[in-house]
């Protein structure tokens, strides 16, 4: 299970509004790379892979293909406004590390 937080359900609300989609959803992932080996990936797509996980939260539709949903399970995608910084945020129980950008880690 991935959860996403009510703020971060707003924002990918209006991201999808502003880019005009009205249907598909949010595909998270992890992909090879950054400071700490792996990296969050985020983007939409039109619709699902044939063996990824669909999870709905709130009406917003989330894909995540198996191989990164072995590093994102019981993860909750916040977004942050704060003073540090204007973005996604991801708590991952399974990131042994991170990087000081938050947008790397190590399993």
């Amino acid at each position: 299970m991935i959860d996403v937080t009510e703020k971060a359900v707003g924002q990918i609300r209006r991201l999808m509004e502003q880019q005009e989609l009205n249907s598909g959803g949010l595909r998270v992932g992890v992909v090879g790379g950054g400071c700490s080996g792996l990296s969050y990936s985020l983007r939409f797509d039109a619709q699902p892979h044939p063996r990824d996980k669909v999870f709905e939260v709130q009406g917003v539709k989330l894909f995540v293909d198996p191989k990164s949903y072995l590093y994102l399970n019981g993860m909750v995608l916040e977004f942050s406004d704060g003073l540090s910084g204007r973005g996604f945020v991801f708590t991952n129980p399974n990131a042994s590390r991170t990087c000081g950008c938050g947008s790397s880690f190590t399993a």
